[in-house]
Parts: structure tokens; C-alpha cells; sequence
């Protein structure tokens, strides 16, 4: 496996948009209408992506590229004002042509290296109750289920999503 991890780009909004909804397609059947995921569609998410900023205030972006095509990506940034110990994984999707090729595994220690990079000592995530992929990749990863749960509307659609923690680095 040949795969690089690079900041994603505003050009790279349409590709990581794809990769997004492809992996909530297979990922989350069953955990959310098949209706809503079938009418997922990338133009529409890439429209919401802003890449490229250099706020450390903002969430950050990187790209797992293979081949020159891009087949995950992972989001982070501060979790909260008021705790600026804690930076948050937003998001980590890879495409499911990429799935179980360790690409999932360069995202995270690349999201875990840019918290780190950000001051952070501690990370958290939400992870949609359910998710039991999900839940067992970061319980590899030294995640743990802290306990809290929230109730979340995610691109419209409300669902229980379960808090995990980890130490960094």
C-alpha cells in the first residue's frame, strides 16, 4: 500500500464529498433510512467543505491519497473553548473500495499526530450508536466509550451518537 497523507485542498472538495458518501452508504445501512442514504448526494456535501484555512480555530482536513486518488479523509480540531486541552476527531471516512487496506489506520494516527501538532493532550470523537465497525477500529486505536451519550440531528437526521476518549500522544 502506497498511501500519503496531505492537507485537503478547496479543489479536493467534490472527490472527499464522494468518499463521504459512499462510506455512509455502506456503513451506516442499517443504522439510518435507506431512503435518506440513497438520496445522499456529493455535490451537495461538497458545497459545505471549506478546506484550505489556516485558522487554528477552524477544523483541519487531511487526505489519504493512493494512486492519486483520494480514499479517506479525517476532520479535527478544538473540541471546546472552555477545555483547550481537548481536540476533537470530527470525522474519519474511508471509501469502502479502501476498507480493511489500513488506510483507516493512517488516518487516525494522522489526526492523532495533528492534534498533537495543535497543543492538545487529550482527543475525544462521536461515534452514531450502532456503529459497531466503528466502535471496535477505535477501541484498537486506544479509544474508550466515556460513558456520555448525546442525541444529535447529523445532515438531517436524528440519531444517539456515544462519546470516546483517548490520551495523546
Amino acid at each position: 500500500m502506497s498511501v500519503h497523507l496531505r492537507p485537503a485542498m478547496p479543489t479536493d472538495a467534490l472527490d472527499v464529498a464522494r468518499v463521504h458518501v459512499r462510506s455512509w452508504q455502506a456503513g451506516y445501512r442499517g443504522l439510518l433510512p435507506d431512503a435518506y442514504l440513497d438520496g445522499l448526494r456529493a455535490e451537495d456535501r461538497a458545497a459545505r467543505y471549506t478546506f484550505g484555512s489556516a485558522d487554528p480555530d477552524r477544523p483541519a482536513t487531511i487526505v489519504a491519497v493512493e494512486d492519486d486518488r483520494i480514499r479517506g479523509f479525517a476532520t479535527t480540531g478544538p473540541a471546546r473553548a472552555d477545555d483547550p486541552d481537548v481536540g476533537i476527531v470530527l470525522a474519519l471516512y474511508v471509501d469502502p473500495e479502501a476498507w480493511r487496506h489500513g488506510i483507516g489506520r493512517v488516518l487516525i494516527a494522522g489526526a492523532r499526530d495533528a492534534l498533537v501538532r495543535r497543543g492538545y493532550t487529550h482527543a475525544m470523537l462521536w461515534l452514531l450508536d450502532g456503529n459497531d465497525r466503528g466502535a471496535r477500529f477505535y477501541t484498537s486505536d486506544g479509544w474508550a466509550f466515556d460513558g456520555e451519550r448525546r442525541a444529535e440531528v447529523v445532515w438531517a437526521i436524528a440519531v444517539t451518537e456515544l462519546r470516546y476518549r483517548r490520551t495523546l500522544p
